[in-house]
């Protein structure tokens, strides 16, 4: 992913293409209806001390006169793709104006043709300050449909007691260090471990061949065999690393950073070949009754106070530009962590995963759930 100075617009390349043609433009109710229903992940926005109300939702509503209906009912994507596929296949309303999906699914909605297409002219602040490592993902050139709500880095976590003081920095020595076997983790996110491990081989997440993924799958398989892992994780690992029982493990980026504020002995690595980086993403599903003001909703987030307030609350990336100026007022700490604020040698080492074809997903998919026995 580039680390080149912000373009003054967003890519001019033609929108992705997709299957279908659900999301034509449906009728908009925005005028007469001053409401969003905002489905998001739990832990995701930011809440007060006394986590009775939720400060930025409540500025736009106080600005805008537009209520906001939020829930915390996305847990997973696939789970969450299985609730509202029906009504999307169907061209309904899943009752909801905005969702917050991860990129694969996020290309998958588009590809079907179930996300409507945004209006730049709704969306000034997001137009201008996306940072660059977000701006052309290759299954939404140029940003038509979607808008990054965080950026999620993958990057390797240790704990420095459980390791005895040494530096894990690379999957070849999770993979192959005897000190640390049987106390390995890497995640059930196929992309993650999977995207990670080709770094490692020195091979382009962005380029792979079917049979260099073969040829991860193939590395990671001999880690399992050799009882070197010891599990495929979701967001669980994070009490194994923090107890010491898991000694490494791949991780996300923010969850690092809560983790540390507790643990000291909690360090991280970026890999001499980079790093895997994602993000979740902001849609307007086919059929939304409230585009135009889920949309200033959007649009919201981008503004670099608003944004800055949100990053300090939940740790992730910020995908804004000129964020770190707002967010050192809230704490100088937090504006200068690279994982939060990437600075360009990080930019420089991000790698996103290709998009993949359905036939590539399905088998893909396949094998990865006979490496880790799901």
């Amino acid at each position: 992913m580039p680390g080149s100075a912000l373009n003054s617009s967003c890519s001019s390349n033609p929108p992705a293409k997709r299957e279908g043609d659900a999301a034509v433009a449906s009728d908009d109710h925005s005028a007469g209806e001053k409401e969003i229903n905002f489905s998001n992940w739990t832990e995701y926005m930011d809440t007060s001390e006394d986590e009775k109300s939720r400060p930025t939702l409540e500025e736009f509503t106080k600005r805008t006169g537009i209520k906001v209906k939020y829930t915390e009912d996305i847990n997973d994507n696939v789970e969450f793709f299985g609730k509202v596929r029906p009504q999307l296949a169907a061209g309904q309303d899943t009752g909801r104006d905005l969702i917050v999906v991860t990129d694969w699914l996020a290309a998958r909605i588009i590809r079907l043709g179930w996300a409507q297409k945004l209006d730049p002219a709704h969306l000034p602040h997001a137009y201008a300050n996306l940072i660059p490592q977000f701006r052309t993902p290759d299954w939404d050139p140029g940003r038509s449909y979607s808008y990054p709500w965080t950026g999620i880095d993958t990057v390797i976590a240790y704990n420095e007691k459980a390791t005895g003081g040494k530096k894990v920095d690379s999957v070849t020595q999770m993979l192959d260090d005897p000190s640390l076997k049987g106390r390995v983790g890497f995640l059930t996110e196929m992309r993650d471990s999977v995207g990670m491990t080709l770094l490692d081989q020195g091979k382009d997440p962005a380029t792979f061949t079917t049979a260099d993924f073969d040829e991860a799958v193939g590395r990671l398989q001999k880690g399992v065999d050799k009882n070197q892992i010891r599990r495929f994780t979701g967001n669980d690992y994070t009490s194994d690393l923090d107890k010491g029982d898991l000694a490494a493990c791949l991780a996300w980026a923010g969850d690092i950073i809560q983790l540390q504020a507790g643990n000291p002995d909690i360090k991280y690595a970026i890999p001499a070949p980079g790093y895997i980086t994602s993000s979740d993403n902001l849609l307007v599903p086919a059929k939304a009754r409230h585009k135009a003001n889920a949309e200033k909703l959007i649009d919201f987030y981008y503004e670099p106070q608003i944004a800055a307030q949100l990053a300090a609350y939940i740790s992730y990336v910020c995908p804004v530009e000129g964020v770190k100026d707002e967010l050192a007022k809230i704490d100088p700490a937090l504006a200068d962590n690279p994982l939060i604020v990437p600075d360009k040698a990080m930019a420089a080492k991000a790698h996103a995963f290709r998009s993949l074809t359905s036939e590539e997903e399905t088998a893909y998919e396949e094998k990865f759930a006979k490496l880790i026995g799901a």
